[in-house]
C-alpha cells in the first residue's frame, strides 16, 4: 500500500475533521452543554416575566414577556459560543490531549475555524431551543428578520473567538471561571437583556453604550420588534468592529503558540 502523502491532504479536510471532533464533543453531553442552558433561560423568563408583566412596558405594543424573548435567546447564545472554544481548550490543555493537535499540519487558521464554527454551531443550537421553547409564553413578530441572522452569527463568532483567547490564556479551570464571571457574564447581563437602556439615568446610559454586548443585543432584538435602543446600522458597525478585533487577537495567539507551545 502506498503511504498517504501529508501534502496531499486538503487543508479543508483537517478543519473539517476538527469541526467534527467539536461539534461531536459538546452534543455528545448535549443534556448539559444544550437542554440546561434552555431550562436556564426559560425560568429566568418565567421568574421575570410573572414578576414584571404587569410593571414594565418597554415598546409601544410588545409585552414584556415578548421583549424579553429576544434577550434571552441572545444571551444564551452569546454565553454558550463563550462556553464551547474556552471550555474546549483548557480541558485539552489541562488533560495533555492537546498534543494530538499540536503533531498535525493544521494552520492557525484551521483551528480558529473549527473551533469558532463549533462554537456559533453550539450557540445557535441553544438559541434556537430557548426560542421555541418560549414560544409557549410568548411568539414575537419578525419585523425585519436579515437582523436576527446577521447579529445571531456575528456575536456568536465573537463570543467564540473570545473564547479562544481565554482558553489559551488560562491555564486551570479557576482562571477560566473568574475570566466568565468577572467579564462574559456581567458584560451579558448589563447589556439590555432584561431592560431597555432608555430606562436608565443618563450615566449607566452612557456606560451601557461602551458594553459592545448591548448593540449585539439591541440589533438582535431589532430584528424581532423593528424598534431599538440605537441604530441597527451603528450596532452593525460596533458589532463587525469589536468581531474583526478579537478574531485579530485569537489568530495572532494561535500563530505564536502562547500558551500552547513551549
Amino acid at each position: 500500500m502506498t503511504p498517504l502523502d501529508p501534502a496531499a491532504i486538503s487543508p479543508a479536510t483537517g478543519v473539517r475533521t476538527l469541526l467534527y471532533k467539536e461539534v461531536l464533543r459538546f452534543w455528545k453531553v448535549s443534556f448539559q452543554t444544550v437542554a440546561a442552558p434552555v431550562l436556564t433561560a426559560v425560568l429566568y423568563l418565567l421568574i421575570f416575566g410573572h414578576v414584571l408583566e404587569e410593571h414594565v412596558k418597554v415598546y409601544d405594543g410588545v409585552s414584556y414577556t415578548a421583549f424579553l424573548v429576544p434577550g434571552l435567546v441572545m444571551m444564551s447564545v452569546l454565553q454558550n459560543a463563550f462556553a464551547n472554544s474556552s471550555s474546549s481548550l483548557i480541558q485539552s490543555k489541562i488533560t495533555g490531549n492537546l498534543v494530538f493537535l499540536l503533531v498535525t499540519p493544521l494552520s492557525h487558521r484551521a483551528w480558529f475555524t473549527a473551533y469558532v464554527g463549533a462554537s456559533v454551531i453550539r450557540g445557535l443550537l441553544v438559541g434556537l431551543g430557548v426560542f421555541l421553547v418560549t414560544l409557549w409564553f410568548a411568539v414575537p413578530p419578525f419585523a425585519e428578520p436579515w437582523w436576527i441572522l446577521v447579529f445571531a452569527a456575528l456575536g456568536a463568532g465573537m463570543l467564540g473567538s473570545l473564547g479562544l483567547i481565554a482558553g489559551l490564556w488560562a491555564e486551570k479551570f479557576d482562571q477560566m471561571a473568574a475570566f466568565q464571571n468577572f467579564l462574559i457574564m456581567p458584560m451579558t447581563f448589563l447589556a439590555g437583556v432584561f431592560y431597555s437602556v432608555h430606562s436608565l439615568p443618563a450615566f449607566w446610559q452612557a456606560v451601557s453604550h461602551l458594553n459592545p454586548f448591548f448593540y449585539m443585543i439591541d440589533g438582535f432584538r431589532r430584528g424581532f420588534f423593528g424598534q431599538s435602543d440605537v441604530s441597527p446600522w451603528l450596532s452593525l458597525a460596533i458589532v463587525g468592529a469589536s468581531f474583526a478585533v478579537v478574531a485579530a487577537v485569537a489568530l495572532h495567539l494561535l500563530k505564536t503558540g502562547y500558551k500552547i507551545r513551549h
